[in-house]
């Protein structure tokens, strides 16, 4: 398939804000690729390379030398083969092998192909095909229901992979996909609750348990084989030898918990978020010394042989005390005071609790509301989509945000407000030197960024406002925290913005 075919189609995406217009668009173009281009073309339209980074930063790509081609004739393969090159390319005399390769992938591009190319290489492509709008265009094509595709993707952890598997084989071939030890699983997300009472209300026979501000962790155990994955996936086993030694002592041969790690204090209380991220990053023994990690498990996904994915979460929860002994998260079932457990929650310093319905199977990767959170606290994590310069004490620093809420529908980050509340002169030098990395453009007062950076805001809910694209502002926004752990596809969306305007809630 010609490149320029692709390249069009992600044009034509973007043009529609109509969701079931992105996904007709996407099919056709689906239904119409050579099965061993599938998987490329399936990343590039959803802004992403095959290969995941592939050591070519924005300096590099903007500073090619390359005169666009006349006509269109390069393939999605031949594409493919390229960013694999750069991607492969290491040791001495690296950096010019990968500028050599991408000079001459973008010499043989068109003029709207280099522009493709561009934002694809730099994580800057926004031409509307998120994931969501994805799994149903590969539905839509291999004519299978959805909800088959996102339990494959679940299963799989790959996209390109789950369409392969669609167009090749449909429901079939989609079902071959197993818990595999080793491989992590998405995670099941939880939904926001107004109260306590709202919660448990939709949830009368439930397990309450706290809500920790840890990082999320997935762990795999098969022997004496551990591996420890983020919550975006990404392998930690090699930063967290005191969480991989526990795994190893827990009392069964093969195990997948899902939970949250912390940094404690001397008196057992959580470390700021930040400190905790810090250790997924370090190896030395003097490191690891000073900030040990602390595990609280509360899902099991498979024990001893059995996967439980299907399983209602009272037998999850079942295995899971069977395995875990202390470092079980706390909470109760079906508590006869519900807000004593908030309590307990907010005295030993975490951010609140959830409520699960005891029926609830695992699923993946999707807000639902089997899973429902509830703070005291009313937070949004959205997108930093730009940062003005500060006047007066912080003047030379990058100070009020521009904030962006995430488009359920596959468009760019919809902007909903400012704020310059909440940063201490630490975060305003590190914003500062971060966001002139992520730089895409800049006027005399203002330095707008790539959107790749989630900030988690608190607020006094949103107002009703025509200042914003999404028809609402934010109301006393502050700074809380940047959250590296998660993407700007796992933002708020503007949805859930709206739904805290007043009379709303």
């Amino acid at each position: 398939m010609l490149f320029a075919d692709l390249v069009a189609t992600s044009a034509e995406v973007a043009a529609t804000r109509s969701r079931k217009a992105k996904i007709e668009a996407l099919a056709r173009r689906l239904s119409g690729t050579d099965p061993d281009e599938l998987a490329a073309a399936v990343a590039y339209l959803t802004g992403q390379t095959r290969q995941g980074r592939i050591g070519a930063g924005w300096r590099t790509v903007t500073g090619l030398d390359a005169t666009p081609a006349r006509e269109p004739r390069l393939s999605v393969s031949e594409v493919d083969k390229a960013l694999g090159d750069v991607a492969a390319a290491g040791g001495a005399g690296s950096v010019k092998r990968r500028a050599d390769v991408l000079t001459a992938l973008f010499s043989a591009a068109t003029e709207a192909e280099q522009r493709f190319l561009l934002a694809l290489v730099t994580g800057e492509l926004r031409q509307g095909a998120l994931e969501g709008v994805m799994i149903d265009a590969v539905a839509a094509a291999a004519q299978v229901p959805a909800a088959v595709v996102r339990r494959a993707l679940m299963l799989s952890g790959s996209l390109p992979e789950t369409a392969r598997a669609a167009m090749a084989g449909g429901v079939a071939e989609l079902e071959t996909f197993r818990l595999r030890l080793g491989r992590p699983v998405r995670p099941m997300l939880a939904s926001p609750a107004e109260s306590l009472a709202e919660a448990v209300t939709e949830h009368p026979d439930a397990l309450v348990e706290y809500k920790m501000d840890g990082a999320r962790i997935q762990v795999h155990r098969d022997g004496e084989e551990v591996h420890v994955y983020t919550r975006t996936l990404r392998e930690i086993t090699g930063s967290v030898a005191e969480l991989v030694e526990l795994v190893r002592a827990l009392p069964c041969t093969s195990v997948v918990l899902d939970g949250e790690t912390l940094a404690l204090t001397d008196d057992g209380r959580p470390r700021p978020f930040q400190e905790t991220m810090s250790r997924f990053g370090s190896t030395t023994e003097e490191q690891v010394r000073a900030l040990l990690l602390r595990p609280y498990f509360f899902d099991c996904l498979h024990l001893d042989g059995v996967d439980l994915l299907d399983s209602p979460l009272r037998e999850r929860n079942e295995a899971l005390r069977k395995v875990v002994g202390p470092h079980l998260i706390p909470g109760e079932v079906n508590p006869a005071d519900p807000e004593q457990v908030l309590a307990g929650a907010l005295e030993a310093g975490h951010e609140g609790v959830m409520v699960k319905a005891l029926d609830s199977v695992y699923a993946a990767g999707r807000r639902g509301s089997a899973w429902l959170k509830v703070k005291p606290v009313h937070t949004l994590d959205l997108v930093v989509l730009a940062a003005e310069w500060g006047h007066g004490r912080r003047t030379g620093y990058l100070s009020n945000l521009h904030l962006g809420a995430r488009d359920p529908d596959g468009g760019p980050p919809i902007m909903v407000g400012k704020t310059f509340k909440g940063m201490t002169d630490e975060l305003l030098a590190w914003q500062t030197e971060t966001f002139q990395r992520l730089e895409t453009h800049r006027d005399d007062w203002t330095v707008h960024v790539r959107p790749e950076l989630v900030v988690e805001i608190e607020l006094d809910g949103a107002q009703v406002s025509t200042r914003y694209p999404g028809g609402v502002a934010l109301r006393f926004a502050r700074v809380l925290r940047y959250r590296p752990d998660k993407d700007p596809a796992e933002a708020d969306t503007i949805d859930a913005v709206r739904a805290t305007l007043r009379g709303s809630r």
